[in-house]
């Protein structure tokens, strides 16, 4: 009768803490930096769930420890979803790939709800004089294992994106990891120097490059082409069938945090991306807006784990 007693109370406590919630300032902790893909949507759908809450709502950048520092700063933080992540399908890729993280991308968070999902796009340094994906293709076949592909880091998205093309695409080529320091900035460095054949990027961070002739865009990841390079074939459409590697953004809290208050988060969030003109933000910026349910995009992520850890398991990489 004391336990039924302390269950009850317990549940009761748990629907009052989730109704109530939330009752002074929630973070939004980013790990890529400013500029980047989350810290854009971060601050796109901070006010409006600011305007839902009452609440001031902060986005911040913490970048450092190679896009490490975020997640275990919340993974570390209070499970009472004062503390979010928005995070990029790297954090699940990064489950399969790197067993040598301050956390566990998985076991040390919740997945709350996606926001969005954009291509990546396929660029090759100028100084290359590689212009398509098929001329990248043919290069790399001349040369087996003498071209290098630049990522942001082993377990990253890119990484993992340019380890599939090359699969799908049949050719070998080299890993090179950035340098020390802004990752994405050191990629590209390498690309236009030479040093690096090709990369994967999210547009944005690419964008400028590209419009300034630094670097060639050679396609985009995903099934349809981008409104931000609409005159880039997909990869699919440039040789490789088939072939579709979307980014996606989402959000996560510490494991532990009350069921009533992650499902609160993930209606409210999935209320904010749903109006118009936050639905067209995303659009503008070359996104498409995602739709699932908490427990839905709690599956999806850890399917994408599996694919990162079969994908790997294909190319013969093995977990850091």
């Amino acid at each position: 009768m004391r336990f039924l007693l302390l269950f009850v109370l317990f549940i009761t406590n748990g629907v009052t803490v989730a109704q109530d919630y939330p009752t002074r300032p929630v973070r939004i902790i980013e790990p890529f930096g400013a500029g980047g893909g989350p810290d854009l949507v971060a601050r796109a759908i901070s006010p409006k769930l600011s305007e839902l809450w009452g609440q001031p709502v902060t986005v911040e950048n913490h970048p450092g420890k190679g896009s490490t520092e975020a997640p275990a700063l919340v993974a570390k933080s209070p499970p009472d979803g004062y503390t979010l992540l928005v995070s990029t399908s790297a954090q699940a890729y990064s489950a399969a790939l790197v067993k040598t993280l301050p956390y566990d991308p998985l076991k040390d968070f919740i997945p709350v709800a996606p926001l969005t999902n954009q291509p990546y796009v396929l660029v090759a340094g100028k100084s290359s004089g590689i212009t398509s994906v098929g001329e990248l293709i043919v290069a790399a076949k001349a040369k087996p294992g003498e071209l290098k592909f630049g990522s942001t880091g082993v377990g990253t998205g890119t990484h993992l994106g340019l380890v599939k093309f090359n699969l799908q695409a049949g050719i070998e080529a080299v890993h090179m990891p950035p340098r020390p320091g802004d990752a994405i900035t050191d990629v590209i460095a390498n690309a236009v120097a030479g040093r690096t054949t090709y990369m994967m990027a999210p547009i944005q961070l690419a964008l400028a490059d590209i419009r300034a002739g630094r670097l060639r865009a050679l396609g985009v990841t995903t099934k349809k082409r981008s409104s931000l390079l609409p005159g880039v074939p997909t990869i699919a459409e440039a040789g490789v069938p088939s072939f579709d590697y979307p980014i996606w953004y989402g959000v996560w809290v510490p494991a532990g945090t009350p069921a009533g208050v992650v499902d609160k988060l993930a209606k409210d969030i999935a209320r904010a991306l749903a109006t118009p003109d936050m639905r067209d933000w995303l659009v503008t910026h070359g996104g498409d807006p995602m739709s699932m349910t908490q427990p839905e995009f709690a599956r999806f992520v850890v399917s994408e784990s599996e694919s990162a850890a079969r994908i790997a398991k294909a190319a013969g990489i093995k977990s850091q």
